[in-house]
């Protein structure tokens, strides 16, 4: 009797123990660790802030990065391009995400990440695709997005261990720019490198134009443009330029501007240009597109056109980075 007592009991425990395991893996959800990271063959789930519908939704991080790379790359680049954008998506997504230590998103408790391009990286779904391309199209694309990022699943970048901010841009002009430059804060893996790719960006030059009343109105009257202008003062004069030659600092009339302040305040496409005055215009010649540092995506494009890897990609634009699988594969 007593054998078969503990027979039944030594069931029973088992059966605690086994079931629950046996229904995890049967519904799929991601096999946790001790240290709560994700064992391989499993997938993570990342929530996303849709700003466009103000709700929250749950994806699984892979889905999520197919729809970033669809939202921030042309789907006709390079496929070695679309990966290393694959590996930048979710590296951003990796270093917010709860699950992995990071703070989530501000101001929507309970969100990793934004859908709002202002908060951080785009991202569009299937349904908004279908629209965009065109079914047939939409199936052309689509399979060569997936097959990038499925080429990179669970590929992160680190630098000494933990995920890097993986800023990226459209086109960088000649350079990047540091992030020193940028944003006053060094990072080691985001310093300036030469970009000649991107040359060959249709957002590589782009020319404005602004009366001097316009400019007065978008710069305020405080900055003395017209004053200027009557009184037979120089209109405008590049102070200063970083080391990867955007502009520093700018007067406009009697205002002094940072590059990126009036990149700002006259929309223009980077703070890397050149100004003239004809007339009663002033011309603002940009190279460029976006805040230049990290990748850019026209100069991934372009090395990828050379037979360089996503890895190659990646290690060129951010320096002295790793590649970490967050499956441990």
């Amino acid at each position: 009797m007593k054998k078969f007592i503990a027979l039944i009991t030594g069931f029973i425990i088992g059966a605690v123990i086994i079931i629950p395991v046996l229904v995890i893996y049967v519904l799929g959800g991601p096999i946790m660790t001790n240290s709560s990271k994700p064992m391989a063959g499993e997938d993570v789930s990342i929530k996303v802030y849709v700003a466009s519908q103000d709700q929250i939704i749950q994806l699984s991080l892979e889905t999520y990065v197919k729809g970033v790379v669809a939202a921030e790359m042309p789907a006709e680049f390079e496929l070695e391009a679309l990966k290393a954008q694959a590996v930048a998506a979710r590296t951003y997504a990796v270093k917010n995400m709860a699950l992995f230590g990071g703070s989530g998103l501000s101001g929507h408790e309970g969100a990793d990440v934004s859908t709002d391009q202002r908060q951080g990286q785009a991202w569009v779904s299937c349904e908004e695709l279908k629209k965009r391309w065109g079914e047939v199209a939409y199936n052309r694309y689509w399979d060569k997005i997936s097959q990038a990022v499925e080429g990179t699943r669970g590929i992160i970048a680190v630098y000494n261990g933990e995920p890097i901010n993986a800023f990226f841009h459209s086109t960088s002009g000649d350079r990047t720019a540091s992030a020193k430059e940028v944003w006053g804060i060094d990072y080691p893996y985001l310093q300036s490198v030469a970009s000649p790719w991107d040359q060959k960006s249709p957002r590589y030059l782009e020319t404005k134009e602004y009366s001097y009343v316009e400019l007065e109105a978008r710069l305020g009257p405080e900055a003395g443009v017209m004053a200027a202008v009557q009184g037979g003062n120089g209109i405008v004069q590049i102070i200063d330029r970083t080391d990867s030659g955007r502009v520093n600092k700018i007067r406009l009339g009697s205002k002094t501007l940072s590059g990126i302040e009036l990149r700002q305040k006259l929309e223009l496409r980077s703070s890397n240009f050149t100004v003239e005055t004809t007339g009663d215009k002033v011309l603002f010649k940009t190279i460029g597109y976006g805040h230049g540092v990290g990748m850019g995506q026209y100069g991934a494009n372009g090395m990828a056109k050379e037979g360089k890897t996503y890895q190659q990609i990646l290690s060129y634009y951010y320096t002295g980075i790793a590649l970490k699988n967050i499956f441990g594969s």
